[in-house]
């Protein structure tokens, strides 16, 4: 069964990382490791499971942007190093973004080093950016029947209680 409207995975494109803004998914980024910080373990996930993570300071001529690296990437990035991430996304980190490489990206030293300085001048992650509330999902106590529910007030629509 085909779904209309549907045009399969969204290729990554490559861009500065001058380019990138808040929206940016299926992005290419090569850029040069200016800093990274210190590695900190938190407990990440659905299952509340230990992590590592660190946050690196990566750029280009256009801007700098920081890429957070979790587990096994996080000795893949040394500083000085050009690295390429491929099919990368910006999330919206406590209003500034950050650059991830997620579960369908790659990130790999570059065979060939960027020449030229890294725009320090432009970051990209001290802008601070309006966060879209994320939708309620429910949960709390629920409960069905008796007045207490509506605060006295009749129920409408849906479903009604049978009266013996």
């Amino acid at each position: 069964m085909a779904v209309e409207g549907f045009s399969g995975p969204k290729q990554p494109v490559d861009v500065k990382v001058g380019e990138l803004t808040p929206a940016s998914k299926a992005v290419n980024v090569t850029a040069k490791v200016v800093s990274k910080s210190e590695i900190r373990n938190i407990a990440a996930g659905r299952d509340g499971a230990p992590h590592r993570v660190s946050d690196a300071l990566i750029g280009d001529e256009t801007g700098c942007v920081y890429l957070t690296l979790w587990d096994d990437n996080i000795e893949k990035v040394n500083e000085g190093d050009t690295i390429t991430v491929g099919n990368g996304y910006i999330t919206l980190f406590r209003g500034n973004m950050r650059l991830n490489v997620g579960r369908y990206g790659t990130l790999e030293v570059a065979k060939e080093a960027l020449t030229g300085e890294v725009n320090t001048e432009n970051n990209l992650s001290t802008k601070v950016y309006e966060q879209p509330r994320r939708p309620f999902r429910g949960g709390g106590r629920r409960s069905y029947g008796g007045r207490g529910d509506y605060g006295g007030r009749e129920r409408r629509g849906g479903y009604r209680q049978r009266r013996y």
